[in-house]
């Protein structure tokens, strides 16, 4: 899996991190127990820091995507659980409502994580 940073993208990098992961995990294309680039490896691939990768891992095992082990790198976890209907239904209205805001889906996720 190769993955790419749009340096003047709204979307701040570590996002577009996560976003690129994420989806690569439910398309399947990243298999559980795949092990990903050490940080130091990827930050230096995207010319990127380390901190900002080290927030899209913390970030991705947070939700569920990623488990680091220690010293044994980070692998892919399992597919978290598809949500409840319920969930989704107040997933899309909040779609529908950020998008007749105008807010860019980076502006969104951050509306849901200072939720969070």
């Amino acid at each position: 899996m190769i993955l790419t940073v749009e340096p003047g993208s709204v979307t701040p990098a570590y996002e577009q991190i996560v976003t690129q992961v994420m989806a690569a995990v439910r398309a399947g294309s990243l298999s559980p127990g795949t092990r990903l680039p050490t940080v130091r490896q990827l930050a230096g691939d995207l010319g990127l820091a380390a901190n900002t990768v080290g927030k899209a891992y913390r970030q991705l095992e947070s939700d569920g995507y990623v488990a680091t082990n220690g010293r044994n790198g980070t692998v892919v976890a399992a597919p978290p659980a598809v949500a409840d209907e319920e969930l989704t239904a107040a997933a899309v209205l909040f779609v529908r409502a950020a998008r007749r805001s105008g807010l860019a889906l980076g502006d969104a996720l951050g509306v849901i994580r200072s939720a969070w």
